[in-house]
């Protein structure tokens, strides 16, 4: 039974906030050949800007979180360059930053080693540049950081698909339309100032930006940039979008070279958010039961009320030990893929040999992650591509609390974590991962674990 006075309540975050950006679009002529069928290698123009997003929060021990749009990191090396160097310049310890890419696949290719293919050449500057901004926008973030709320809310966007299909007994990847319904939940954040004006919006969502493939020649953030481009233009804030955990998830309409399809998927998902803001109440809010008014039927009367703050921070690095699957060797790779076109082939043999370098150095992995305590509010974060259910799952264990589940963020570990399901089938996410089965739910364990502790 609901009795006067009761709150309908808003999860929030009272800290003092800080947001700048930089451009990240790379020179044209980069490398950005991210798919074997590709028959070009450099890009030849933007689509639409690639930025990278500093979120600070201030206090006696800051956090950044920079949201980049990025593809993927495919060596431990070349992530920890930056991530090091960002660091360092910020004078944080590793459990304050969070670099979450965003995972389009038009973007450049993050790999110095690839400095001698077509591109390759433009790469190392590249990703100092990209230091560099990173640096920057947390710097003057930091340096701006004032009293801010974040309001967090949940939408609902059907852009996310299953991408587990099985064609005449081969498992593809691609949408399968007999699959049940996948996770559509948009997590949003709105920041403002202590004045009630806008400072950001916060995007989590789960969905591969895999619209754009090897009919496209110019780097995209994909269905990002249209999000962005739709939720900037009306609330007047930076967006930072952060990619959920999107192993098995990715539009419908996708592996193409069509602009406009990438746009309209992201304005399907900015329309979710804009949907989700409108329907908070004022910042500083929630809405309390006030009374009762007698009219043709007794109606219950809901008024927005001041809430109190939820100041509490914390921040925690973990790692947990997750077995490793048989790995076959790299010439037994090539001779298994002897038969497919030799630009796929050698593709699917660079990415096996990156993904174990500087990851594998044992019988098990020490598989990281990272917990931040914002207010109401949890941010989970790894650099692997889980599998859905660790978002659910978390977000099941942990009712009522917002809960930010990130892929692609820091490293190493740039593996895919799939369902049991998935190895069961054959699926590619299962037979490219070093991780055996059981890694995912082992992961959304000790996750789930460290939250209650930071809860605490």
């Amino acid at each position: 039974m609901t009795a006067l006075g009761a709150r309908l309540a808003v999860p929030h975050t009272d800290a003092p906030l800080g947001v700048a950006r930089r451009d990240i679009t790379p020179p044209t002529g980069i490398r950005a050949k991210n798919w074997g069928p590709a028959d070009w290698e450099r890009s030849e123009g933007a689509h639409r800007p690639l930025t990278v997003t500093a979120l600070a929060v201030g206090g006696e021990e800051p956090l950044v979180l920079a949201a980049v749009d990025g593809t993927w990191w495919r060596r431990v090396d070349d992530e920890w360059s930056v991530r090091s160097r960002v660091l360092a310049e910020l004078g944080l310890a590793e459990h304050q930053l969070l670099i979450a890419l965003s995972h389009t696949h038009a973007g450049p290719v993050l790999c110095r080693a690839d400095a001698e293919l077509a591109g390759g050449e433009l790469i190392a500057g590249y990703l100092d540049a990209l230091a560099e901004a990173v640096v920057a926008a947390g710097r003057e973030a930091l340096a701006a950081a004032t009293a801010a709320r974040t309001d967090w809310t949940t939408g609902r966007c059907a852009l996310a698909a299953d991408r587990e299909l099985d064609v005449d007994g081969r498992a593809i990847v691609g949408f399968n339309p007999d699959a049940p319904a996948a996770d559509d939940t948009v997590v949003v954040g709105r920041v403002t100032r202590s004045d009630g004006s806008p400072l950001a919006t916060i995007v989590n969502y789960a969905c591969h930006p895999t619209t754009l493939a090897w009919q496209n020649r110019l780097v995209s953030p994909d269905y990002v940039g249209a999000m962005r481009e739709l939720v900037e233009r009306e609330t007047g804030a930076p967006v930072l979008f952060l990619q959920g955990a999107s192993g098995e998830l990715a539009p419908r309409e996708q592996y193409t070279g069509d602009l406009g399809i990438a746009d309209r998927h992201g304005r399907a998902l900015g329309h979710a958010v804009l949907a989700a803001l409108d329907l908070l109440p004022a910042p500083g809010s929630e809405l309390e039961l006030s009374g009762i008014v007698e009219s043709g039927a007794p109606l219950g009367l809901w008024t927005p009320a001041d809430r109190p703050p939820s100041t509490r921070v914390a921040a925690v690095a973990d790692r947990v030990e997750l077995d490793l699957a048989d790995l076959p060797s790299l010439a037994e790779l090539e001779e298994r893929w002897a038969d497919i076109d030799p630009r796929s082939r050698a593709e699917r043999l660079g990415r096996a040999r990156n993904l174990r370098d500087g990851y594998i150095d044992g019988p098990t992995v020490r598989h990281p992650f990272w917990i931040w305590r914002l207010g109401d509010a949890v941010l989970a974060a790894h650099p692997g591509e889980a599998y859905s259910p660790l978002q659910t799952g978390l977000r099941a264990a942990n009712p009522g609390t917002p809960v930010v589940v990130m892929n692609l963020t820091n490293g190493p570990g740039f593996v895919y974590l799939p369902t049991d399901a998935a190895y069961a089938r054959g699926a590619y996410q299962a037979w490219q991962s070093p991780l055996a089965a059981g890694s995912l739910a082992r992961l959304e364990s000790a996750m789930a674990a460290t939250i209650q502790e930071v809860a605490r």
